[in-house]
């Protein structure tokens, strides 16, 4: 019987249109953009100036905190200006411009088919090596996985588990890299065993990618302590909460950590990141995306550097339809729709999605009717529908003592609700305000 995470969740029609194309390497563009927010905690400490020959792979900003992560050049050139650009979510930050000349890379970094030895390599060698590649979730949260890795005191791992489910419709960009970097993926898990210091790590991967299944399945018993474990498909199983859940039954308390039940959870992309930094000593400076859209000529996988623009890859996929009414960064569910096709790429960006006019529209909210289908299907057991009453009244202290801050976003909510209300907008509004209070009363 297939495995599947306890409480609520729904199955939005999958749509994955770019399923089995394997990832497609897209030409560097002839500027990029890289901020330096492209993760969870303090931006990183900017290295160069404007007029800087930079050179694929050079660091180019420091990271300024403890939760943080190095920044590096994904192309080699020159630094045109330092400017304040628009983010995903609309908000300018602060980014490096550069104008690429020809594709030299650092001298460090080994090329396809090098490799650095990794046996014996101790747990704090190779969390460091994490941490000088920049590498963040590359799920969409982006934490900095050197952090994840370095449980608080009191805190030990004894599973590593791999999220491998892409349960968002549309995307299949971790689908691609586990048909094509198969082994790499398997070595990346046996090194992030070595960081945590367990001995046994499970893949959770959905039921709609047997190819997968079956091809990591027939590696795996070359890699001790690793299982493939095949779920129930199911959104929104890519939670850590929920994966968590599904796989070894355990539950994280409200509040907690995944530490806390002895789990440290990694994203497919991020595993193939530390693979590369590891082995390779490469930095986290591309990844892959899907673009992908039910009106789009061409739904594909694509290698893309850090900070390419969104556009260039519009272009690949055979241009922008004429009906397009929103471009979204990431899925449908929990995807942000993007103020432009200029917005960069990012570590966070897992895909780019076309939605026709007509569908993005929203229809007319109307009042509740007590139906209880978004109490159903929520996966971290809330009432959606009176979190957003009571954020409808800004009252934000009772927010944060029915949990609000237990919310991962999913949509699943406003997914479901037959009055179209906007649940998750007032509650991403709530979340804000209280974090606020948090911040003010810190």
């Amino acid at each position: 019987m297939l495995k599947t995470f306890h409480i609520g969740g729904i199955h939005p029609p999958e749509c994955k249109l770019s399923a089995g194309g394997k990832p497609v390497v897209l030409p560097v563009p002839g500027q990029v953009v890289i901020p330096l927010s492209q993760h969870a905690g303090a931006p990183a400490k900017l290295l160069v100036a404007k007029g800087d020959e930079v050179r694929t792979g050079m660091l180019i900003a420091e990271a300024s905190g403890f939760i943080s992560a190095r920044i590096h050049s994904s192309v080699s050139g020159v630094v045109s200006k330092i400017d304040d650009v628009a983010d995903a979510g609309g908000y300018r930050k602060q980014a490096v411009v550069i104008d690429v000349k020809d594709d030299v890379w650092e001298d460090a970094i080994l090329r396809e088919g090098q490799t650095l030895p990794t046996d014996d390599l101790p747990a704090e060698e190779i969390i460091e090596r994490i941490k000088k590649a920049g590498i963040v979730g590359l799920g969409g949260a982006m934490f900095p996985t050197h952090v994840k890795l370095t449980p608080p005191p009191g805190c030990k791992a004894d599973v590593l588990i791999i999220n491998g489910a892409e349960c968002e419709p549309y995307l299949t960009a971790d689908h691609a890299l586990m048909l094509e970097k198969s082994e790499e993926i398997l070595t990346g898990v046996r090194l992030l065993m070595q960081a945590c210091q367990v001995e046994r790590a499970c893949i959770g991967i959905e039921n709609n990618k047997r190819d997968a299944i079956e091809k990591l399945s027939a590696l795996a018993p070359h890699y001790p302590g690793v299982e493939i474990v095949p779920l129930k498909v199911c959104y929104p199983q890519g939670g850590e909460k929920q994966l968590i859940d599904a796989i070894t039954g355990r539950r994280v308390a409200s509040g907690a950590l995944p530490i806390s039940e002895g789990a440290i959870v990694d994203n497919i992309g991020t595993v193939f990141a530390v693979y590369e930094a590891i082995v390779r000593n490469k930095p986290l400076i591309e990844r892959v995306v899907s673009v992908t859209g039910k009106q789009i000529k061409n739904p594909c996988n694509l290698r893309v550097r850090i900070g390419t623009p969104v556009r260039h890859l519009i272009e690949y996929a055979g241009g922008l339809p004429e009906d397009t009414g929103k471009i979204i960064g990431g899925g449908p569910m929990m995807g942000r729709a993007l103020i432009n096709a200029d917005i960069p790429v990012t570590k966070g960006t897992s895909g780019i999605l076309l939605i026709a006019s007509q569908e993005a529209q929203r229809q007319s909210s109307r009042n509740c009717i007590r139906c209880a289908k978004c109490v159903a299907i929520c996966c971290m057991g809330l009432e959606p529908n009176y979190l957003m009453n009571i954020s409808e009244f800004k009252q934000w202290e009772l927010m944060k003592k029915n949990r609000v801050m237990d919310c991962i976003e999913c949509g699943s909510c406003s997914y479901t609700c037959p009055a179209h209300r906007p649940i998750l907008d007032h509650i991403r509004m709530g979340k804000n305000e209280v974090r606020k209070q948090e911040a003010r009363n810190a």
